[in-house]
């Protein structure tokens, strides 16, 4: 990887620039470590607005920022754009696509992926919302459908390609059910008036009782409420067993029939090849207190990709957790470093919060909670402070405004045509 040894300091490789993995890489103390980030982008995402960039609110460039120019003139610091795809913990070694690298300490920061429980046909035909690339497909999709409905005489096939069903209701399927409903209110009679936009339906499939498991009741009665508004049909109790592109198949014996189905119903971490069965759980790697691994000295995992044994079922999968763990790490490393005593991780849940749609939102904080006009500018402000850099949160507060006042996504274009997988019979 063409990266200098340097004799008093030790090499910190930290692999993953998602928001635990930037954290740490930002704020060790360079005098002390060496630190190399590996990732397989060269820009961080801004996970929270994907389903903006993929219901056209917003530009892909204003939720990513170049990981060079958040981490600038620092000295003893070295971003490298690979792939890593094994780990030797014995040899103390990372092995990518681009070369490979030995280590002092490793911190695993890879995020999570998408979890589709074992079901191959629904991994093949189902789209899912887990990086930029993948927002941008389903961009694509959900424009092209609608230019192909223009095309077909077959009335079936009009209301299949007009059909959409979001398989999963936290926050990234209500967010996503609320941007598609306004979009069927405001925007796409006025694209495609010679198309019936009401025969456009948005289905929200729900496996547990209620929506926003991870929030309070209330919360998820009135995500329920403003969806309902906004015409979504919203399933309960309700498991999808398979999809095989055209048609989604439910327990007892119903189904929907839609050309697009989106996987927003589970993550799982994404691990490396190179650890154990015993240093995993649940698909996340086990870590005590201090996000050590149990089994490596040297190697610390952190972010959605980390299970820590004393939380039960684990931290929440969620930016806010990650970015704690990242300040949390690094503080660690730099008071090790100066054979200081450390404190175990304790996570303190600031709140959590999903937007519906114009004016419609929820927030659960530890001592209040929040619902419609108020919450949903909460909800906005927090957003934008969290974004990396200056100029996202000015191109993201413009769009917002505009969109506001002119009932406007003004970036409806296909840059990327999406080239669906046929059925396989």
């Amino acid at each position: 990887m063409n990266i200098p040894t340097i004799n008093n300091l030790k090499r910190v490789v930290i692999i993953g620039a998602g928001f635990s993995g930037l954290q740490i890489a930002k704020k060790l103390r360079r005098d002390k470590f060496q630190v190399v980030l590996i990732d397989k982008n060269n820009y961080h995402t801004f996970q929270p607005l994907l389903y903006q960039v993929a219901t056209a609110g917003l530009e892909p460039d204003s939720i990513a920022h170049s990981i060079r120019n958040i981490i600038k003139k620092t000295k003893n610091f070295f971003f490298r754009l690979a792939y890593v795809h094994y780990i030797n913990t014995e040899k103390q070694k990372i092995y990518t696509n681009v070369g490979d690298l030995s280590y002092d300490y490793l911190i695993v920061a890879t995020g999570s992926v998408t979890n589709y429980f074992g079901n191959k046909n629904i991994e093949s035909f189902a789209l899912p919302m887990k990086s930029i690339p993948e927002a941008l497909d389903l961009r694509s999709l959900i424009l092209q459908d609608f230019e192909s409905a223009l095309l077909t005489k077959d009335v079936k096939e009009r209301e299949r390609l007009m059909t959409f069903v979001i398989v999963g209701g936290g926050p990234t399927g209500v967010e996503l059910a609320g941007a598609l409903a306004e979009m069927k209110k405001y925007i796409l009679p006025h694209d495609y008036p010679d198309l019936n936009i009401q025969s456009m339906n948005i289905h929200l499939l729900q496996a547990s009782p209620r929506l926003l498991d991870g929030m309070s009741e209330k919360s998820a009665e009135e995500a329920y409420k403003n969806l309902k508004e906004l015409g979504v049909i919203i399933w309960l109790n309700c498991l999808v067993q398979d999809y095989d592109g055209k048609i989604v198949f439910i327990e007892k014996n119903k189904k929907i029939e839609s050309a697009n189905v989106i996987w927003a119903a589970g993550v799982k971490g994404a691990i490396i090849k190179g650890f154990l069965k015993e240093d995993v759980k649940g698909h996340r790697i086990l870590v005590d207190d201090y996000f050590k691994t149990i089994k490596y000295k040297n190697i610390f995992a952190i972010g959605d990709v980390a299970y820590m044994k004393s939380y039960p079922n684990g931290h929440p999968m969620t930016a806010q957790p990650a970015i704690q763990q990242g300040n949390y790490l690094a503080k660690n490393f730099n008071l090790f470093s100066d054979k200081k005593n450390i404190k175990p991780f304790i996570y303190k849940n600031l709140g959590s919060m999903a937007t519906i749609g114009r004016n419609k939102a929820v927030c659960d904080f530890p001592y209040f909670k929040l619902k419609g006009f108020l919450a949903w500018i909460v909800w906005m402000f927090v957003h934008l402070v969290s974004l990396v850099g200056f100029r996202n949160r000015v191109i993201a507060l413009t769009n917002w405004i505009i969109q506001y006042f002119h009932y406007n996504k003004s970036v409806r274009l296909i840059i990327r045509p999406f080239h669906r997988k046929k059925k396989i019979i």
